[in-house]
């Protein structure tokens, strides 16, 4: 596993970043087009991305860093098939070395369906925050 740190994403990059976007969170947040999703990513400003690529060079999580009304702010999302080994911890340290504190919104009930309909897990995101806290 390793990050790569950069302001500016490829096309390929945000391809599959939508996909696990849409793969990943709760059914209405997803993201149609790529057009959304770069919408999405003008609106921010000062945005760090960090890129989590496993063995074989795939994206398979990505965290980010942006300011919104003058805080520093991050969101993190991974595969699921890699959650819940560590991989979030790894990429929240990473982001933790460049920022004192950060702040992130995190869904705290159970009852968000992603699009697979699948329930979306708020107990690792609540994890996360708790981790952060702890900047």
């Amino acid at each position: 596993m390793k990050i790569v740190e950069t302001e500016i994403l490829s096309l390929e990059e945000k391809e599959v970043l939508r996909e696990i976007w849409n793969n990943e969170y709760p059914a209405r947040l997803y993201l149609n087009t790529l057009e959304d999703f770069e919408l999405y990513l003008n609106g921010l400003s000062n945005t760090k991305h960090y890129l989590l690529f496993d063995d074989s060079n795939k994206i398979i999580g990505w965290t980010f860093t942006f300011l919104r009304d003058e805080e520093d702010w991050f969101a993190i999302i991974l595969d699921s098939k890699i959650q819940g080994r560590g991989n979030g911890t790894f990429l929240i340290n990473e982001i933790k070395k460049n920022n004192i504190s950060l702040s992130g919104w995190v869904i705290d009930h159970g009852n968000e369906v992603k699009q697979n309909k699948e329930l979306y897990k708020n107990l690792q995101c609540l994890f996360i925050l708790k981790m952060v806290l702890q900047l």
